[in-house]
């Protein structure tokens, strides 16, 4: 394998032609480089190794451009630059090269490289060498070369000369420097912006804001107090002891159902109507911000109420706390008193309703009760009043007892009779009585089972009606036990609705307050240059997320 040799094994000294010559020597020069020139004797090319004209061309480029003293990022830049034009440099040099080829100089200010013109004849770039493309002949390869002939020698470049020109050094420590300040000027300039729009959008309205509440605002005086709405859980007053038994808390509903009051509509108008709200917060001496209008709309009103009256509830302790804001500290306190007071009156309310509709069933099934009691009642009467007895069962009980007592006598008289006919010598006046005895009796007896037998038949008969009076007893027995259920129920639905009795009780009396609550300056203040930075930056990351994604 025979190894390529060097370039300067190759080259044929020949004469240079000077940078920016006349243009008779650049016609002399080319002459000169169009004829072969001798070859020295210490540099002979051997035989079938010559290099081709655009191997020799490239090379005394690449030398063109070691001498002008790049440095190792303008050629790193080069080499970049050469990738994104789709270029396939082997070194830096080459990609340096490659790119004044395409009349691209990589070493422009702004980084955005610039088309270059190639010139006829040489032409000086910023490193003062000139293109060796164009100071090429066209046999060499040079502009206007249309075809190259092979093989051919190809003269040695000779040594350029230090240009008069500034160094590479000085210019580039020039360009650093004019970078630099390029640089700083810019960041001056967006601090100053950045400054400009924080004073303006941050620092302005939090001053502002300073100023309202540090000079303008009127001071506010705020009363608190805190109630509990308790349930009585005692027996209602039925033992010695109702009063003094256990109370508990009352449920959620009811505390919520009493906040929800005190915080609507209705309220403000019953405290307007009895205190006069929107006529104190309608005077000339609070603040514009703070004042309500001269004969303000309810809604109006009750956007001011909603944000002086605070009320708070706590499920865990269930307590109400309550927060009356006005610009009098006494007015506040009556405010705030005026408020509970319609509160308890709310909980009495609530609580008689909820009495009254527990006690209205049970009083109307003791009216029921009581009225099919009578009626039953004044049935049994008219049954024993149609019979002419107040008690027919008993009549058929009586002669059921007579008729028994008679058939036992008979039997004894018929006893009696056959012991008197036994003897050998009856007594005949004796048999006699007894058998007339015996003969009364069996009449008696006939007498009194006609007589049952009259009463246990037909409609009106004395078992028709008995049954029938038993059972308006039955009736009224059963009318007795209803009436009396429902008068226990009733009772027990009293007790009960005692038990569920409501009542408001007050833990902390509303106090006027002697030194104002707001506005709250300091607090405030920075609350609103938070406000207003979260807003700045909010909105600055959103111009900047939108200027990135419609840039890129």
């Amino acid at each position: 394998m025979t190894t390529k040799p060097k370039a300067r094994k190759f080259r044929i000294k020949r004469s240079t032609p000077t940078i920016g010559g006349s243009p008779a020597d650049e016609s002399a020069s080319a002459e000169q480089k169009s004829q072969p020139a001798p070859q020295s004797k210490s540099q002979d090319a051997p035989a079938g190794n010559v290099a081709s004209p655009q191997q020799v061309a490239s090379e005394n480029t690449i030398d063109a451009i070691r001498q002008e003293g790049l440095t190792g990022r303008q050629l790193r830049m080069a080499r970049r630059l050469a990738q994104k034009y789709e270029l396939a440099p082997t070194s830096d040099f080459d990609a340096v090269r490659l790119l004044r080829a395409k009349g691209i100089d990589p070493f422009q200010r702004t980084n955005m490289l610039e088309l270059v013109v190639p010139q006829a004849g040489a032409e000086a770039h910023e490193g003062g060498a000139p293109d060796a493309f164009a100071s090429l002949p066209a046999q060499l390869g040079g502009a206007g070369a249309d075809r190259v002939k092979l093989p051919q020698t190809v003269p040695v470049k000779k040594q350029q000369l230090p240009s008069t020109e500034v160094s590479p050094a000085e210019r580039r420590a020039r360009d650093i420097q004019n970078i630099q300040r390029d640089i700083t000027r810019r960041r001056r300039k967006k601090m100053g912006l950045l400054l400009v729009r924080l004073a303006f959008f941050v620092t302005l309205p939090t001053l502002l804001a300073g100023y309202y509440f540090y000079a303008i605002a009127t001071p506010m005086y705020a009363t608190k107090s805190e109630f509990l709405i308790i349930q009585n859980e005692g027996s209602g007053g039925a033992g010695p002891l109702g009063g003094l038994l256990p109370t508990q808390f009352a449920t959620n509903a009811d505390s919520i159902a009493t906040q929800g009051f005190l915080q609507s509509k209705d309220a403000m108008l019953r405290l307007d109507r009895d205190v006069g709200f929107k006529s104190h917060f309608a005077q000339d001496w609070i603040d514009p911000i703070q004042r309500l209008k001269t004969n303000p709309t309810n809604e109006e009103a009750y956007k001011v109420y909603r944000k002086f009256v605070k009320i708070g509830y706590d499920p865990t302790e269930g307590m109400i706390r309550m927060e009356v804001v006005a610009a009098d500290p006494e007015l506040s306190a009556t405010f705030s008193r005026q408020l509970i007071e319609y509160a308890e009156e709310r909980i009495n309310n609530l609580s008689q309703k909820k009495r009254e509709d527990q006690m209205r069933d049970a009083r109307k099934g003791f009216e029921e009760a009581e009225e099919q009691r009578r009626a039953a009642q004044e049935a049994l009467v008219r049954l024993q009043l149609a019979g002419s007895t107040l008690d027919p069962e008993g009549v058929i009980a009586t002669l059921r007892g007579q008729i028994s007592t008679i058939e036992t006598q008979i039997i004894q008289k018929e006893i009696e009779l056959a012991s008197l006919l036994n003897n050998a010598r009856p007594n005949q006046s004796r048999v006699d009585g007894a058998r007339s005895t015996l003969n009364i009796l069996k009449e008696q007896l006939k007498i009194l089972n006609n007589r049952m037998t009259g009463v246990s038949k037909g409609e009106n008969s004395l078992a028709e009606l008995s049954v029938r009076v038993q059972i308006a007893q039955a009736d009224l027995a059963g009318r007795d036990m209803m009436l009396q259920s429902a008068l226990q129920q009733m009772e027990q639905s009293r007790v009960e609705a005692n038990r569920q009795v409501r009542y408001l009780t007050i833990a902390v009396e509303p106090v006027a307050s002697e030194a104002p609550s707001y506005p709250r300056a300091f607090e405030n203040t920075i609350l609103a240059f938070i406000v207003f930075a979260g807003i700045y930056l909010m909105v600055s990351l959103t111009a900047s997320i939108l200027r990135e994604q419609v840039t890129s």
